[in-house]
């Protein structure tokens, strides 16, 4: 860099680049990026692009100087998938990087896209490692830093169970420590994690789920009126619908396979796959969206952003129940 002196831990250094294929990770890091440069100026633009947005002549255009100076954030994600000529264009970047602009390079890693991976780092680029996790020992260490970040203390017999009942997806690990920590007071034991996601109570909440995705409003209702009855908590069961409708999404733009296969690329088990790929039908990606913005309302709605959580679910239930049915 020429420019700007490049600290690794400075979000606000001329280029970060993000390295690796977990999803959340990668959210996190742009995250924190676009967050240090809004408390720097509250009127950052934030340019989000995928790699075929990004055309030659593009970066010049976004990184050109502004007449009123304003901060800017440029993301560029799937970096490795850059064509060759836009390629040529950040590589010029990374020599002079613009005043008041932070690049964020997203990269998958390997040998794709190799070269401007290795001119990032020549460049002095601050690398922030977002690698897949594949290991239950690193799921395990994941939980404990997510409580730990919260300031909250979880047993090691509660991490455990939550990677047990939860499984490998770390979007959905991070939910639920948040509702954890969100719900319940002081230490969180073993016995919390079983009341949440466990047992009967987990089999009642993806009762709801299941019939939610698979578009029978009618039953999905019924299975959460009686959840409810039973003393399930709302957050629970606004945990198993977004599982599900997710569930829906990642496999829906998963590119064919074995279910084996699938399911060591999704972090989901097996017989996991061949369920989702029953209950996808039906599905268009609008309509996940739109499922995805229904539960995100109902978690706010059973977290104290409405008057009645019942009826925030009832009524989430019911949009996504039509949306598993917009293509049929």
């Amino acid at each position: 860099m020429a420019t700007r002196k490049n600290s690794t831990d400075d979000p606000l250094a001329p280029v970060t680049l993000a390295v690796g294929q977990e999803d959340l990770l990668l959210d996190r890091a742009v995250q924190q990026v676009v967050a240090a440069a809004r408390a720097a100026d509250s009127d950052t633009d934030v340019r989000d692009l995928t790699s075929d947005q990004l055309q030659p002549g593009t970066l010049a255009e976004l990184t050109s100087p502004s007449l009123f100076a304003e901060r800017k954030v440029v993301v560029v994600r799937n970096a490795q998938d850059l064509s060759a000529d836009t390629v040529k264009d950040v590589k010029a970047y990374l020599d002079a990087p613009a005043e008041e602009i932070t690049l964020v390079l997203l990269h998958a890693g390997g040998a794709k896209g190799k070269g401007l991976l290795d001119a990032a780092r020549k460049a002095g680029a601050r690398e922030v490692a977002c690698p897949k996790t594949t290991k239950p020992a690193e799921r395990l260490t994941f939980v404990r830093q997510e409580f730990r970040a919260l300031g909250r203390s979880a047993t090691p017999e509660a991490c455990q169970a939550l990677v047990d009942s939860i499984g490998s997806d770390l979007r959905e690990l991070a939910s639920a420590v948040s509702q954890l920590c969100a719900d319940v007071e002081g230490t969180i034991d073993e016995a919390v994690v079983g009341r949440y996601y466990t047992g009967r109570a987990e089999a009642s909440s993806f009762t709801v789920a299941d019939r939610a995705v698979e578009g029978r409003a009618a039953e999905a209702l019924e299975a959460l009126r009686w959840s409810l009855s039973t003393g399930v908590a709302p957050v629970m069961i606004t945990s198993a619908l977004a599982q599900g409708v997710r569930a829906i999404g990642k496999l829906s733009s998963a590119r064919g396979g074995r279910p084996a296969d699938l399911a060591r690329e999704l972090g989901m088990p097996p017989w996991k796959i061949d369920r989702v790929r029953q209950q996808m039908r039906g599905w268009t990606p609008e309509g996940v969206s739109l499922a995805l913005r229904a539960v995100a309302e109902a978690d706010a709605g059973v977290k104290g952003g409405g008057d009645d959580p019942e009826y925030a679910l009832e009524k989430a239930v019911v949009t996504i129940a039509r949306a598993a049915r917009s293509g049929r």
